[in-house]
């Protein structure tokens, strides 16, 4: 049983596309969305109908809930508040219900997923080093537990102590937790702007990290004709 595991699409419906044709061709029978499926970029709509219609399990992330409410937008970067703005005014209100009867946390089979961290799910704090992912690993009742947030894929694995493992490939052994930033499908922040995703291989106990080409112009083209900032179009160039 192959699960592929994506999130922070943030819009990008052409980056969405192409990595359910890529986990499609690897055999995926299962899917798993771990939040931020809006924000942005130009499909917000859309890529709900896609991810609604997997029929998976979604937890929510900070843009899902930062769009399904009609308070005011405080804390937010200019670029950030601009485009949430857009977003909502381009959500429907079924929508905006969706993402905001989503669960914070879940429990998948062997695993866990959630979109930022386990100790403190619903105050979107980053995890950026092996301190940051020890807080959660206090909170991690499965083997392995799946988040997103910082759009940079990275492997938390606590053993005798927490490692850092950067590789494509990672084996789960029997004893440790695994920690697993899968990256972001629409907007990478590693410095490499091929969308990134997940597959875990329950039979086999494998995680393999997934990068991929994708029409990138298209979407930049979108965010363009939507009058979104031009930076927003500009990063997806650069994986920032």
């Amino acid at each position: 049983m192959k699960f592929a595991i994506f999130g922070d699409i943030h819009a990008n419906l052409e980056a969405l596309d192409a990595v359910l044709q890529d986990a499609a061709e690897h055999d995926c029978t299962h899917y798993v969305c771990i939040g931020d499926i809006v924000g942005y970029n130009a499909n917000p709509h859309e890529c709900l109908e896609v991810v609604r219609e997997l029929g998976c399990p979604v937890v929510k992330g900070n843009h899902d809930e930062e769009a399904s409410l009609d308070t005011d937008l405080v804390g937010l970067n200019p670029l950030a508040e601009q485009s949430m703005r857009w977003t909502r005014d381009n959500l429907t209100e079924e929508d905006k219900e969706y993402l905001r009867d989503l669960k914070m946390v879940r429990q998948v089979r062997d695993y866990t997923v959630v979109h930022a961290t386990l100790d403190t799910p619903s105050g979107w704090s980053y995890v950026t080093n092996k301190f940051d992912a020890m807080a959660s690993f206090s909170y991690q009742y499965t083997p392995l537990c799946f988040f997103g947030h910082t759009h940079t894929p990275v492997t938390y694995i606590k053993g005798t102590a927490v490692e850092v493992d950067r590789a494509q490939v990672v084996d789960v052994e029997i004893g440790k937790k695994y920690f697993v930033n899968v990256g972001s499908v629409g907007q990478p922040r590693d410095g490499d702007p091929r969308p990134s995703y997940c597959i875990y291989d329950m039979g086999g106990q494998r995680i393999v990290n997934r990068r991929i080409e994708y029409d990138r112009a298209k979407a930049q083209g979108k965010i363009r004709d939507a009058g979104l900032p031009e930076m927003l179009a500009e990063r997806l160039d650069l994986g920032k």
